[in-house]
């Protein structure tokens, strides 16, 4: 068990054990499957463990300029880009290095493809599969209206010349079931384009180290879409599944508020500025040592530190078989994906440190933040 008294508060904890196990079961699909799968670094990007994941990923994925030199400086290998717009400032130096670039629109493709071809960049395009499991509109790419991907009645019937694979982005910590449902779309809506390419990039949003994944499933349809397209190299590139269940976000309760309702703890922590996605999804975090509470049970409701009066956890209440004292520790379980990427310093609080809970059992504080990482990010 972990002595948590060890660790400062608040902080995110990353279990190297936890990672490696992830990292295990991600390579024995590429292998099986005869796939590439790559690092997200918009969904994982704590570098301090690339030494660690780059034994088992050859490359990763950036979608912006700041993504992709921490790939080259950090990561190496493979490099793949897809951003929704390219800018003619960025340009020259976003390609440093970079092996694969997908363009999401026509217009973004023409406008830079003397650049591209000039290089030994191998240039796709983003498609829009019109299909998502997804049912939060905020991660949806494929609705009719989105603006991620070129639907096929506006490509026509032949690709651009020079354009050499397609990169389709649709779902968001789905099953292999969706997968199937994606390639299966992909096949009636952009078949005849597949043997004019050389590679498909299949996005992210494959969730295959969650416990109720059918890894199974995901080696059959892969290989199954394989044996058709035998030409096509595949890549996948998730973020979620690589980092998921792999940490947690350690906290301090600091203050009980009575209500008429629950009991309102204020954490050392913010959903805000440090949990974005339990308020964008949203969703409700599990709290180690806690459960729903049932009907007449007392209940307690998360809230974090900055002044923001939706700066809580909304999505449901907690109970505690203890109840809850001033400096109890909390822990948020599941808190290194997406998480960790998204954070911000909002109202001017304290960002959590960064550490890692090694194979041995021991802890290494890998960053802490201060006053200078708050105000130079202003002006």
């Amino acid at each position: 068990m972990t002595d948590y008294s060890q660790i400062p508060s608040p902080c995110y904890v990353l279990e190297e054990n936890k990672l490696i196990h992830n990292l295990e079961l991600i390579n024995s699909v590429q292998k099986r499957a005869g796939v590439t799968i790559i690092l997200a670094l918009k969904g994982f990007a704590m570098f301090s463990t690339f030494p660690i994941v780059r034994k088992y990923l050859k490359g990763t994925t950036s979608s912006s300029l700041f993504e992709a030199r921490l790939a080259r400086e950090e990561f190496g290998g493979e490099l793949h880009l897809y951003c929704p717009i390219y800018q003619e400032n960025e340009f020259p130096d976003l390609i440093q290095g970079a092996t694969h670039i997908s363009f999401n629109s026509l217009r973004q493709w023409e406008q830079f493809k003397e650049k591209t071809l000039s290089t030994q960049i191998s240039p796709g395009l983003r498609i829009n599969p019109e299909y998502s499991p997804v049912e939060q509109d905020i991660y949806n790419p494929s609705s009719p209206l989105s603006r991620l991907g070129i639907r096929a009645e506006v490509l026509g019937d032949k690709l651009p010349e020079g354009i050499e694979g397609l990169h389709c982005h649709n779902l968001c910590e789905s099953n292999s079931q969706a997968l199937a449902r994606t390639l299966e779309q992909i096949e009636t809506l952009f078949g005849h384009y597949l043997p004019q390419i050389k590679w498909l990039n299949l996005g992210g949003g494959h969730l295959m180290t969650a416990k109720s994944y059918d890894i199974e499933h995901l080696i059959q349809v892969l290989t199954s879409f394989k044996t058709r397209y035998p030409h096509l190299d595949i890549y996948l590139e998730p973020g979620s599944a690589v980092a998921w269940e792999t940490g947690v976000l350690r906290a301090t309760v600091f203050d009980l508020i009575e209500t008429s309702g629950p009991t309102i703890a204020i954490l050392d922590v913010s959903f805000t500025a440090h949990m974005p996605d339990c308020l964008e999804m949203p969703y409700k975090p599990r709290i180690r040592g806690a459960r729903d509470p049932q009907e007449e049970e007392p209940t307690y409701r998360m809230g974090g530190l900055t002044c923001l009066a939706g700066d809580f956890m909304g999505m449901g209440d907690y109970y505690f078989e203890t109840p809850l004292q001033i400096g109890d520790t909390i822990v948020f379980e599941d808190m290194i994906h997406y998480t960790m990427v998204k954070t911000s310093m909002f109202n001017g609080i304290k960002h959590p440190a960064i550490g890692i809970l090694s194979s041995d059992g021991s802890f290494k504080l890998v960053r802490e933040f201060d006053y200078e990482d708050y105000k130079s990010r202003l002006s």
